[in-house]
């Protein structure tokens, strides 16, 4: 009877393990399978974050005095074309504007200089240095009130005769490929003139979702 009763014992025992650690077992696999399949916790961006910097690019692009001379005044002389006036940009040390204005029924020679500054959001601010209409002696407040009343200025450019200054708003042009242009650095003693163009991929037929794989 002992022997029967020590195996019986034995059995049970055996069975408890068993059980035990088939339930352990179990436990381990549940974590393992929690880790796995738990929903991950997304980093929260700010709301307020300009969607238009995930949906394109930026590149800086050099160029040189020269090169921007020609794009300038190609836009001056289309922008003139339906008109009877006159001027053009030179960049030289400064910016050297030239052209004709109509002053007390005439027509006078205008020279003006001014020196670029760039603004943090990408404009330009062009100070008033020098001025000039031909042969006339008149206040320089008075000659930007006839430039801003008489010669053509696209949207984005404009003249304030107060502070004897021109606000070139280059980030508000309207470019047809729906590029976004803003300057970076202008030195025109050094010849080192850059631009920020933005590229929206959108632009070039690009999915910003597909791009990103999502």
């Amino acid at each position: 009877m002992s022997l029967r009763k020590e195996h019986r014992k034995g059995k049970i025992k055996w069975k408890r393990l068993f059980f035990g650690l088939l339930i352990l077992n179990i436990i381990f696999f549940l974590v393992i399978v929690s880790f796995i399949f738990w929903p991950v916790s997304e980093t929260e961006r700010p709301q307020n974050q300009d969607r238009a910097e995930q949906e394109s690019s930026e590149f800086v692009v050099r160029t040189t005095k020269q090169n921007l001379n020609e794009l300038v005044n190609a836009y001056i002389d289309q922008l003139l074309s339906t008109t009877r006036h006159h001027y053009s940009i030179s960049l030289e040390e400064d910016v050297h504007l030239t052209g004709e204005l109509p002053v007390f029924s005439a027509t006078v020679p205008l020279s003006v200089h001014f020196e670029p500054f760039v603004q943090d959001n990408g404009d330009i601010i062009l100070e008033q240095k020098s001025i000039s209409v031909g042969l006339l002696e008149l206040p320089n407040q008075k000659i930007m009130e006839y430039m801003k009343k008489y010669l053509p200025m696209p949207e984005w450019v404009t003249v304030n005769p107060k502070d004897e200054e021109i606000y070139v708003a280059v980030t508000d042009m309207e470019i047809r490929s729906n590029f976004e242009v803003s300057v970076e650095h202008i030195d025109l003693e050094a010849n080192n003139l850059a631009f920020k163009i933005k590229v929206p991929y959108k632009s070039l037929g690009i999915d910003y979702g597909e791009f990103r794989g999502q």
